[in-house]
């Protein structure tokens, strides 16, 4: 008898999850809702094969889906309820997008008999997603999940990777229907030709001075190491964009910095003095550019070459001498064995460049404040395993880590690069999840943490154990420091009254302790290491050190000069 290969009936759900499935996805992200429930009830009959993470917040499930997405560089999955919980999961898309990782964000949504009567929870999800997302969808027919998931698969991982979304009507998902599985997806990117090889080699070969500026999403670790081989073979030196400085390892000779909220004054001088940026897979954006001051647009001062996978992103800024789209992995490859015969000329120049970044990077001497987080973290970083995770969160806090931690695969520096509050321990608590095996440190100010510091219950449920390094300063930090400077001692809307950040975390279910002196620092992280469960150290920085390169006493007096000046 021939066997019966003809598709079996089954649930919209039953559909939407067996794509996941063929898809190589095993882990969603989630805060379940009664508009999925066909989901998560197929999901149960998959529980040996797929790991579903229960978050306690729907930004927090959409952060963590977004870090899986940038440590696996497979679509992290994140599921949530209509309404509310899309609007919470908003953050984690918005994101994904800037950040060019691969997410798929799926949404319970209101029966399709119910549209345009404002049901209960009615969103429109492509309008509200179509401007922050590479595709926004919705599946009204279930015999159209396989070619809808397929697609939402190759969207967020080809070409410049990014955000999917899509809305599953709850009445789509209860309906029964026979229809054939698609094939497992397979990413697109643009590849570096031959020719333009022979274009972007020539351009290298030419110049006095050049400079590789290296970021964006896509690199894995081989071609992290290929770019580096390259790299230190011609005596280029190298620099990346912000929160991208594990691409190459910061002790290699060629490393010279990174270009983000922690740059060091030296690095943006020897920017203006190269003759050629090479920028490979970064988007020259706000960050990377110091607000688009440091290179003149549309005409840099320095030439230009810009390779990235995305031909539309090439020229919207800046206008390049030579551009290339291609994937970084591709660009890394065709370089790596590549001698442009120029690494003796090159040599002093990366020499320098790398030296500055040393001597910037340099651990402090141990001062008069009680605690130093440049001491401690100088101390930390040469005991830190080399496949270690960095998650970061926006503030000021986080410099201490940037400047002085340092990066290189397989460890991996994990933090938004548009400035979401919040996602640190998100990130953490997945990062964990996901590599058990590796140490994860999360870097969070007391207002990040109170955003989502319940995540750490997250970790406790499901097994995570990452190191929650707190920085309570008692205000949102660097919203303080713009205010010194441009109102000096006029204090609005700034200073927090926290609670028990350490009885706060025990009730989470963490190893907790608090720190006050930079003597104590290196125990208490051994400590936290050894505890088995999720940690959190609170360290209690002093206010008036605002940043790891001035303090709000600094701040105030360069104002006070500022407006003598303006009075004579």
């Amino acid at each position: 008898m021939p066997h019966d290969t003809s598709p079996k009936p089954r649930t919209g759900g039953q559909i939407l999850v067996d794509q996941l499935l063929i898809h190589g996805a095993d882990t969603a992200y989630c805060v379940p809702g009664e508009s999925y429930l066909e989901v998560l009830d197929a999901l149960h009959d998959v529980r040996d094969r797929f790991s579903l993470i229960n978050a306690r917040h729907e930004a927090g499930a959409a952060n963590m889906a977004e870090t899986h997405g940038k440590l696996t560089g497979r679509p992290g999955i994140c599921m949530v309820t209509r309404g509310p919980g899309a609007c919470h999961a908003a953050i984690g898309v918005h994101i994904a997008q800037q950040d060019s990782t691969p997410m798929i964000l799926l949404i319970g949504q209101i029966a399709r008999g119910t549209t345009d009567r404002e049901a209960f929870q009615e969103i429109d999800y492509r309008a509200m997603f179509g401007p922050i997302a590479k595709w926004a969808a919705q599946i009204d027919d279930p015999a159209r999940v396989p070619e809808y998931m397929a697609r939402a698969f190759r969207v967020a991982t080809s070409g410049r990777p990014g955000p999917v979304v899509i809305s599953l009507p709850e009445d789509m998902l209860t309906q029964t229907v026979c229809v054939p599985d698609a094939r497992p997806y397979s990413a697109t990117h643009a590849a570096l030709s031959a020719e333009h090889l022979r274009m972007l080699t020539a351009e290298i070969a030419r110049a006095e001075r050049p400079m590789l500026l290296l970021g964006g999403s896509g690199w894995s670790d081989a071609s992290a190491a290929a770019i580096t081989r390259f790299a230190e073979a011609n005596r280029i030196p190298v620099t990346t964009s912000f929160r991208r400085q594990d691409i190459v390892n910061n002790l290699s000779p060629v490393y010279a910095g990174d270009f983000g909220t922690s740059t060091a004054p030296a690095l943006y001088a020897h920017q203006r003095e190269a003759d050629l940026l090479i920028v490979i897979g970064a988007r020259l954006g706000e960050m990377t550019t110091k607000t688009y001051s440091t290179i003149r647009s549309p005409n840099p001062e320095t030439r230009l070459v810009h390779v990235h996978p995305d031909a539309d992103e090439i020229g919207r800024v800046y206008s390049p001498d030579l551009g290339i789209a291609a994937a970084p992995v591709s660009v890394a490859a065709a370089l790596d064995g590549v001698d442009l015969g120029r690494a003796q000329a090159w040599g002093g120049w990366c020499d320098r460049l790398h030296a500055d970044y040393l001597a910037d990077t340099e651990a402090p001497e141990d001062g008069e404040r009680d605690l130093d987080m440049g001491v401690a973290l100088a101390q930390l970083r040469d005991d830190l395993p080399d496949d270690a995770v960095i998650t970061l969160d926006a503030g000021n806090h986080t410099g201490w880590a940037q400047r002085f931690l340092r990066f290189g695969r397989p460890g991996r520096i994990i933090g938004s690069t548009c400035g979401a509050m919040g996602y640190s321990v998100p990130a953490a608590v997945a990062a964990s999840i996901a590599r058990p095996e590796r140490l994860t440190v999360s870097f969070v100010g007391d207002g990040g943490f109170m955003m989502s510091g319940n995540e750490l219950a997250t970790a406790a449920q499901h097994g995570g154990r990452p190191i929650v390094l707190l920085f309570n300063n008692g205000m949102y930090g660097t919203i303080r420091m713009h205010q010194e400077r441009d109102h000096p001692e006029r204090i609005s809307g700034t200073t927090l009254q926290n609670p028990d950040f350490v009885k706060m975390a025990e009730g989470l279910g963490a190893y907790a302790e608090r720190v006050t002196r930079t003597a104590d620092f290196a125990a208490a992280f051994a400590r936290a290491r050894q505890s088995g469960r999720p940690a959190l150290i609170e360290l209690v920085t002093d206010p008036d050190q605002i940043s790891t390169r001035t303090t709000i006493g600094k701040l105030r007096d360069a104002a006070r000069k500022k407006a003598d000046a303006d009075r004579r």
